[in-house]
Formats: C-alpha cells, sequence, structure tokens
C-alpha cells in the first residue's frame, strides 16, 4: 500500500491531464452511444489497454448545483444507483479529499461489485468547474470486493453562454475494472452507465 501522495503536485497534474483531453479533436473520437441525453464517444487509452471515454449533454442547472451532485459529498449516493457506499477518508482542504467508494454489479452480475479509494479534486475552470480524480493504491481492499482502478477522470462544467441556467456537462472516463472480466462486456457496460448517468442526474437535478 502506497502512502497518501502529496495533493498539491498531484491535484495540478490531474487538472492538467484533464484540460489536454478536453483539446483533443473531434476526429479522433468514435461514438459509442447515443440517446436523448448524451453522446458517449471513446478512443483508445493512453494509460492502459481500454478506452478512454468522452461523454457530453446539456443539462438544465447551474454549473455550482451540478458539480455538487457530481463530486464526493452527500448528494452522490442518492442519486448514482451505481454507487452504493461512500466514505471521505481524508479531506485535505475544501475542494481536495481521498474516498473510498463501492459499485453495484453491473450486465446481470458479470460484471462483479468493485470498490474504488479515489483522489478526487475541485477546481474552477473558464467560467465554470472542473471535478476530477484518480485512483490510488491505499487502504486495505475489503473481502468480496475487486479493487477496480480509475485512470484520469473528470467532469468540465460550463454554463452556455445563451442560456445560462443550463450547462455544458462532459466528462472523460477510463475505468480499468479489473479482475478476470471479457473487454467486449466491461465496453458495453461502460457506455451504457455513462448515457444513464446524464438521465439519472437529470432525475435528481429535478427533485
Amino acid at each position: 500500500m502506497d502512502p497518501l501522495p502529496n495533493p498539491a503536485p498531484l491535484a495540478s497534474k490531474l487538472r492538467n491531464t484533464l484540460v489536454r483531453y478536453h483539446s483533443i479533436g473531434d476526429g479522433e473520437w468514435r461514438v459509442a452511444k447515443k440517446t436523448k441525453d448524451a453522446t458517449v464517444w471513446r478512443k483508445p487509452s493512453e494509460e492502459f489497454s481500454g478506452y478512454l471515454y468522452k461523454a457530453q449533454g446539456v443539462v438544465e442547472d447551474v454549473t455550482n448545483r451540478i458539480v455538487d451532485h457530481i463530486r464526493p459529498g452527500p448528494y452522490r449516493l442518492n442519486w448514482d444507483s451505481l454507487m452504493t457506499s461512500m466514505d471521505i477518508m481524508e479531506t485535505f482542504e475544501e475542494n481536495c479529499c481521498v474516498m473510498r467508494y463501492t459499485t453495484a454489479g453491473q450486465l446481470w452480475n458479470i460484471v462483479a461489485p468493485r470498490e474504488f479509494v479515489d483522489f478526487s479534486y475541485t477546481t474552477s475552470y473558464e467560467d465554470g468547474l472542473l471535478t476530477c480524480g484518480i485512483s490510488l493504491d491505499y487502504g486495505e481492499v475489503r473481502p468480496n470486493f475487486v479493487r477496480g482502478f480509475n485512470h484520469p477522470c473528470g467532469w468540465f462544467c460550463v454554463p452556455l453562454k445563451d442560456s445560462p441556467g443550463h450547462s455544458l456537462l462532459t466528462g472523460y472516463i477510463q475505468t480499468e475494472l479489473r479482475g478476470m472480466l471479457p473487454q467486449s462486456a466491461v465496453d458495453t457496460a461502460m457506455s451504457s452507465t455513462l448515457a444513464n448517468f446524464y438521465s439519472d442526474l437529470k432525475k435528481a437535478l429535478k427533485t
């Protein structure tokens, strides 16, 4: 188990990585799934043998409220059907923490429940916010869970210029689920999970 990293350089590196992903040209992405709430693209990840996914959709609400529902905190567990538990293990400052969370089984339990320990960082970006994270090798792995690993992930949320009550939410996700899994099952699960994330988030913001 590694010791906890110094949060400031990790946060800075993480932000720079996400901003770089955000500048990748449209031609490098391939559409993986399209719903009324979001479009999901993917491209081969530079970090591991799976894919980097990009999801994007317009959400009717202000940036701060949307990000409060996504980042670690009391809202997320209430609406995210995939997340089954969340504990904040360490808090460095208001916008920086280490959290441990578990996810439910997926695809008729072909994908068994997973546990993640992530460093999370929220910062300003243009007129909006970026909340991002990366997994750490920290804390004991609990029985009955496979420890998954999130390579640099994040959500950019910026207000629409011509419609300030709406925000453009763009996510970059590259999750290594680990364990004995067919890659095709993982890819199917990821595209659907990201599309559902938008519809579930929209419902939660309306309540």
